[in-house]
């Protein structure tokens, strides 16, 4: 009988030091939870809008609607901007991937503090600027204005950057990020 008992304390113990073990490793601090992922927007369309006092509004749109797929965006340009003019200048985003479309612009202000506009001009254009601010006061710029010079060419790149630096000078290589969308037109001023 004294065996007997013994071989149950000595099972009994090395089940209890074989559970307390398990809960030991089970129970390490390095397990935290996966960070969240923040899905990227799929964002097929961009459609701007400069408008001035007076004039038809000219619209620049790069849609590409297979995405990263082997066909080119397509761009194109309403019309020629006039010489020496204020525009303001509204951005749409979508992603015509959906039916109906999704207007991923509704993200980018709810998203506001991690997203900005960069605007880059060569040629006729003189400057552009921020219409809007996020919540702690640093640009966006779905909403800008566009000055334009004397008659000539220009381009205008627009980039999205996600999770810039801000605040920034305005340059690309300052604001830093990931780069959502960016797109370069070609512009005449008369």
């Amino acid at each position: 009988m004294k065996n007997y008992k013994n071989t149950i304390k000595k099972s009994v113990l090395a089940l209890f030091v074989l559970i307390s073990a398990s809960l030991f490793i089970g129970c390490s601090d390095d397990d935290d939870p996966p960070a969240p992922v923040n899905e990227e927007e799929v964002i097929t369309t961009m459609n701007i809008t400069l408008a001035t006092t007076g004039a038809t509004a000219i619209t620049l749109q790069s849609q590409d609607l297979d995405g990263d797929g082997p066909n080119a965006p397509t761009i194109s340009v309403s019309g020629d901007l006039t010489a020496n003019t204020t525009y303001t200048g509204t951005i749409e985003l979508l992603n015509e991937t959906e039916s109906p479309a999704e207007n991923i612009t509704t993200e980018v202000k709810a998203e506001a503090d991690e997203h900005q506009f960069l605007f880059v001009s060569t040629g006729a254009i003189s400057q552009t600027g921020y219409a809007d601010q996020d919540g702690n006061g640093n640009p966006i710029g779905i909403d800008f204005t566009l000055v334009t010079a004397d008659a000539g060419s220009a381009t205008l790149q627009v980039v999205l950057r996600h999770e810039p630096k801000k605040p920034n000078d305005g340059t690309l290589a300052d604001a830093g990020g990931e780069t959502d969308i960016t797109q370069t037109f070609s512009l005449t001023v008369q």
